[in-house]
């Protein structure tokens, strides 16, 4: 096995420096599996090491499938070597054809053993057992070549599958060393970044009710996500509550009274009758004052260039003062590099919500429109910290909901707003906040349509805070 990540680290699948992941954050190793893909011996010592393990652990399965990309080539010649049975799991749906999701011969109820060529936080095995399920099969373990050990396992086995491992990093990291193929400062420098940079799992099965936990910057890598987790926390409450009203001053109003009760308050900008340049200036100190963020429901749709000014100038200079926004997937991600741009012209940190599904009547989004918001979702992270939708989208977790349409009676409004109430909306959707409007600001009185929703809330056995909050 030595020989291997010997191979492997002359090769360059393994590196040693410093690396900006994808997250963002700074990493003092990187690992590229893809070059094994050019060398057949590899491959063949890659696919032995895997039925090695798969022998060694008794994995009992029928059938494995990779996941793409990397894995493909892996799984492959697991499959050749020891004449398994696979399947394929596409990335994306083709719009001709059989239009399946999973290619190969299956019988359903089949059990099947996902191959991964590397596992940080396990995100991607979920995605492709979610398409494996889907299609009757079962997935209950996956097998990785090289597990990174920052938390990956424990989330997958908060979803009940059970992850194997060819290698962990430490006992690569030790092979190498007795290999004296990198010196003690490099391993103290890897194992210090470990420990520091663990995943913290949400609880994926967690009770939907259950206030979501807070995750510290070094495991979420999103400023704006922590911020908005520490004030949920802090305040008891996960409400965000939809100002939708027409002039500043009953925006100000609304945000005095309901200010000191919610996480987020929501509103557009664009239909303040009389938003003056002082406007995002009183909200930003009422926000300061009663410890909330503001949330521009814009739902940004266009072209990379247009976004850019539409987010960064005119009127509402939105990047300006707006801690969340939204925008629709359907432009592509220039809509959120656009975005991105524009946030980092204007020197602050923005959080980006992909809407993902409507609670409106009728809407044209589907399921394959909703598969890739979470795709692109998940590849802009941490920019993009979240949907909003109708229900839980992301199995780990990073990724939160905000569901809209929320009222204590499920019913319409005429116009084609289809509301939910708060118990199904947690209890079986499983969405993380819960932005309310009407059910609010409209009452008699705000604080009674408050007290009612967050008092539903905490009628739930599994919710942390039980105590009465206003």
């Amino acid at each position: 096995m030595d020989n291997l990540v010997k191979d492997l680290f002359e090769v360059g699948a393994l590196k040693f420096g410093t690396f900006k992941l994808k997250s963002g954050i700074e990493s003092p190793f990187y690992v590229d599996l893809r070059v094994a893909v050019s060398h057949p011996r590899i491959l063949k010592q890659i696919a032995a090491a895997f039925l090695k393990g798969i022998r060694e652990h008794q994995v009992e399965f029928d059938l494995i499938c990779g996941v793409p990309y990397t894995a493909l080539p892996f799984a492959t010649a697991i499959a050749l070597e020891g004449n398994i049975p696979m399947v394929m799991c596409r990335k994306e749906q083709k719009d001709h054809g059989t239009r399946r999701t999973v290619e190969g011969q299956y019988a359903p109820g089949s059990r099947c053993l996902i191959i991964e060529d590397v596992v940080t936080s396990g995100s991607s095995i979920l995605e492709v057992a979610e398409s494996l399920v889907s299609q009757g099969l079962k997935v209950t373990s996956a097998i990785v070549l090289l597990d990174r050990e920052q938390g990956g396992r424990d989330v997958l086995r908060a979803m009940d599958i059970e992850l194997f491992s060819v290698y962990g990093i430490t006992g690569m990291i030790e092979a190498l060393q007795n290999m004296h193929l990198i010196d003690s400062l490099k391993a103290e420098t890897v194992y210090a970044f470990l420990q520091k940079s663990q995943i913290i799992p949400a609880d994926a099965k967690r009770q939907p009710s259950r206030i979501p936990q807070e995750l510290g910057s070094e495991s979420s890598m999103s400023p704006i996500r922590d911020q908005l987790y520490a004030i949920s926390r802090r305040k008891k409450s996960i409400l965000c509550v939809a100002a939708d009203v027409e002039s500043a001053e009953e925006l100000m109003s609304i945000a005095e009274d309901v200010g000191p009760h919610i996480c987020v308050l929501k509103l557009h900008a664009d239909i303040i009758r009389d938003w003056a340049t002082e406007t995002p200036k009183r909200l930003q100190e009422i926000a300061a004052r009663h410890d909330f963020l503001l949330f521009e429901d814009r739902k940004f749709a266009d072209i990379g260039s247009t976004v850019v000014a539409q987010f960064g100038s005119g009127t509402h200079r939105i990047a300006s003062w707006a801690h969340i926004t939204n925008a629709h997937a359907l432009p592509g991600p220039g809509v959120i590099d656009g975005l991105r741009q524009a946030c980092e012209s204007s020197g602050r940190m923005v959080g980006l919500l992909l809407v993902a599904q409507m609670s409106s009547k009728g809407n044209l989004i589907d399921g394959r429109y909703t598969e890739s918001c979470l795709r692109m979702a998940r590849d802009a992270f941490p920019f993009c910290i979240g949907f909003i939708a109708q229900e839980r989208m992301d199995p780990t977790g990073k990724l939160f909901v905000m569901a809209p349409g929320v009222q204590l009676e499920a019913k319409g409004d005429g116009l084609g707003q289809q509301y939910n109430t708060p118990e199904h909306l947690l209890k079986e959707k499983g969405v993380d906040f819960l932005i309310v409007g009407r059910g609010i600001y409209a009452a008699p009185e705000p604080w009674q349509g408050r007290t009612k929703v967050q008092g539903t809330i905490l009628e739930y056995p599994s919710i942390e805070y039980r105590e009465t909050l206003f």
